[in-house]
């Protein structure tokens, strides 16, 4: 047996509790790693909360949590890694725990902060699906709504290394960190959009929102054309002619190797804001709801 964060039904971040649990046991290709570090993602808190169950319905109890990084103390058939190993990669069966399995695990190197290792896989993939399928190239004007959270930090930078011209949309306190990493960064409040044309007086050719905020309608106008503009956090995207970009697509490919040889090599930067004890996930929901971070939460089991 070993402990592992639960919840057996929707609701706030108090429907989160400690649970003695079987310790799970790998499949082919999969591993079992003794977790170091598993990172809070937004996901999380909207499948806790029910906001995903007509999407994806729970079966309680639910363990949460989508990525991790440990090492690996069983393996299944055909995993290609060693009791011992250090490795990071997407969960299967949830991530909160002492116990974890992962699917495809990629090596990590001891450069990598198990925080960071573990931070880095969602998020990163998420950025880098969202700029493959956009099909922005060297040159071109990219407009990223939500700079400052954790898919458009990774999205600036990912897009800034490639010599892509970005602008980005943050909060007043955040509009330092976003230009340290080589975008024009423009406060997002009421006016946007007039900031936005000023800061490109070339216009924009693409935009990525992941914010949410409401910013779909003035980012078409802003491209001319709906299939220039994808969102990875607003439900409302059809009712644009947006796409709404989810999914794993990117997962079983290079783009995790990729993304920690980056980090590893301090060409990408993952901010770490907190770290809590396994037990207090609770608490790293709540705080994360309210928006008190500047970076990733992590958990430490």
């Amino acid at each position: 047996m070993s402990t592992a964060i639960t919840f057996s039904e929707y609701g706030a971040p108090d429907v989160l509790r400690p649970t003695e649990v079987a310790r799970p046991e790998p499949g082919p290709g999969q591993v079992r790693i003794k977790v170091k570090a598993a990172s809070v993602n937004p996901l999380d808190m909207k499948i806790r909360s029910g906001q995903m169950a007509k999407v994806a319905p729970a079966h309680f109890p639910v363990i949460p949590g989508l990525d991790a990084a440990g090492v690996v103390d069983a393996i299944g058939e055909g995993t290609g890694a060693a009791v011992g190993d250090e490795v990071l990669g997407a969960t299967v069966g949830g991530s909160y725990g002492e116990y974890a399995l992962i699917e495809r695990p990629v090596a990590k190197p001891e450069a990598l902060s198990w925080e960071v290792a573990a931070s880095l896989v969602t998020v990163g993939e998420t950025a880098h699906r969202v700029l493959r399928e956009l099909g922005v190239q060297p040159g071109q004007t990219l407009l990223i709504h939500g700079a400052a959270g954790s898919v458009g930090f990774i999205a600036v930078q990912l897009a800034a290394a490639r010599g892509i011209a970005v602008i980005a949309t943050a909060g007043e306190k955040d509009i330092a960190r976003v230009t340290a990493l080589g975008a024009t960064a423009v406060r997002y409040s009421e006016g946007w959009v007039e900031r936005v044309t000023a800061a490109a007086p070339g216009g924009v050719d693409f935009v990525f929102d992941a914010s949410g905020a409401g910013v779909l309608a003035d980012s078409v106008s802003l491209t001319g054309d709906a299939g220039k503009v994808i969102t990875i956090a607003d439900m409302s995207a059809v009712q644009h002619g947006v796409r709404f970009s989810a999914g794993t697509a990117d997962r079983g490919s290079d783009a995790l190797q990729q993304l920690v040889e980056l980090a590893a090599a301090g060409k990408l930067t993952v901010p770490i804001w907190r770290t809590y004890p396994l037990a207090e996930a609770a608490q790293a929901h709540a705080d994360l709801e309210a928006h008190r971070n500047q970076g990733k939460a992590v958990l430490l089991p």
